[in-house]
């Protein structure tokens, strides 16, 4: 069976492998072809794709993150990149000559002309799409990927004579929220608080329903969602007044789920990890634990690892490698395969009871903890590491950032063993940095956290913590 041809319901002996602090072994023998398709991630809902576009800087850079790690992923030979946007050369010039990372070619092709490389026939589509599809053909990859396996995912590897390795089906269901809260309860884990509404006239029905149960507000979450779009934080108190688009509703029925808080409910601390999985064919490698660092609305904003307080909860770190796992083996029966992470919510209880542990969702693609997992697992294997997103109070170009960084001795140098290793900028129209994605590598996360405290007052540069 080639990889990808796994239908769900098909069953399969799936080995679930516990490697947390190690690189997994990924497509080993494989080269790829990785469309950077993020404005795709809502699978044709395009009031998401809308919202996504609105609320986070500049986001045809994000593609860029893929650089660095691409040769992880894919170490079997030539890979090409197809990205909405050029990266910046001097960082890809740090990656190749400073860290010795195996970049890919980079071809550009806009979220719209991707878009083209869905016409019937082909020769209709723009040109800059034709041009792509055919050196997307030449190319030595057997390989089509991206953040999402859609069906234009798909038709581009049928007229390119490769394939995908996750189904189309696969991709989306993995993504699917109420899948997910589904099979949990049917496999006995803990779930949280949940109604279902079918429709946003419903929705009153489950707030007040949440509301007679002692929670103050609940979280609407749409069946398929990313970086906080899909998700809203609302409250019980009035709920009638309160309004969800249409666009949440864009899959079917939403989860309507209590919001757990300290104080309420005998919790008395809320904690927010997430482990980060490969799904191989054979195998559900769990490779890295970490903490999500969250703004208010649970919007992610970066991550560190190891997760600061394992050691304060015996057993914590097992049942959530135990809870991954399930998820896990779910994931690959649907017919995902590559990176994933599995995000929990962890709620310490009065009376000394075990922290509870509850799967909040499946993320069933590149995250953002997996470009800074993958590095950090492969400079520092059981270091610790810290990712951030920092915008700039003043965009400056990414030659200066890194000699800024260079000069002041804080840019990672692989021989150093710790540093700041910048993976992604995003640029403005004037190809100024306005925002980066920051990685502290280190012994621990604790010197992580000192290396960045130390950076921001060492550096002639001010910024703010903000989401992805």
């Amino acid at each position: 069976m080639k990889t990808g041809e796994l239908t769900q319901g098909t069953e399969k002996a799936v080995s679930v492998e516990h490697r947390i602090g190690q690189l997994p072994r990924m497509w080993q023998g494989e080269s790829a072809v990785f469309f950077t398709n993020l404005l795709s991630m809502f699978f044709g809902n395009e009031g998401q794709r809308r919202v996504l576009q609105q609320v986070i800087t500049y986001p045809e850079s994000y593609g860029a993150r893929l650089l660095p790690i691409m040769g992880l992923l894919f170490p079997g030979g030539r890979n090409l990149a197809v990205l909405e946007r050029g990266a910046d050369p001097a960082l890809c010039d740090y990656f190749k000559r400073g860290l010795g990372l195996d970049l890919p070619e980079i071809e550009v092709l806009t979220h719209d002309a991707y878009l083209e490389l869905g016409a019937e026939p082909i020769g209709l589509a723009a040109a800059e799409a034709v041009a792509v599809m055919e050196r997307v053909k030449a190319h030595p990859s057997r390989v089509v990927d991206g953040f999402v396996t859609d069906a234009l995912l798909e038709r581009v590897a049928q007229r390119s004579g490769k394939r995908t390795l996750s189904t189309p089906a696969g991709s989306q269901r993995g993504n699917n929220k109420f899948l997910l809260h589904h099979h949990l309860e049917a496999m006995g884990l803990p779930v949280f608080e949940t109604f279902i509404a079918e429709g946003p006239a419903d929705l009153p029905r489950c707030l007040r329903e949440l509301g007679d149960r002692g929670f103050e507000c609940a979280v609407v979450k749409s069946q398929i969602g990313a970086s906080g779009v899909g998700l809203a934080k609302v409250g019980t108190t009035r709920p009638d007044a309160v309004i969800i688009g249409d666009l949440f509703f864009h899959e079917g029925p939403c989860l309507v789920q209590g919001w757990m808080k300290p104080g309420h409910h005998g919790v008395l601390e809320m904690l927010s990890p997430s482990v980060q999985l490969f799904l191989d064919e054979n195998s559900v490698q769990l490779y890295d634990m970490t903490e999500q660092i969250l703004s208010d609305e649970s919007v992610h904003e970066g991550n560190e690892a190891p997760p600061p307080y394992l050691e304060r909860f015996a057993g914590l770190a097992d049942e959530m490698n135990r809870q991954a796992g399930i998820a896990g083996k779910w994931l690959h029966e649907q017919g995902y395969r590559g990176t994933a992470s599995v995000d929990f919510v962890v709620a310490r209880m009065e009376g000394g009871d075990p922290p509870r542990v509850y799967v909040c969702e499946i993320n069933a693609r590149l995250t953002g903890a997996t470009y800074p997992s993958l590095l950090a697992r492969h400079f520092v294997p059981h270091g610790g590491w810290l990712m951030r997103n920092l915008k700039l109070a003043e965009p400056t170009t990414g030659l200066t950032l890194l000699k800024l960084l260079d000069a002041h001795g804080h840019l990672f140098e692989p021989g150093r063993g710790e540093g700041i290793l910048p993976f992604n900028f995003n640029l403005n129209p004037e190809d100024l940095v306005e925002k980066g994605q920051f990685l502290c590598l280190g012994a621990t996360a604790a010197r992580c956290h000192e290396m960045l405290t130390h950076a921001e007052h060492d550096l002639p540069i001010d910024w703010d913590y903000v989401r992805d």
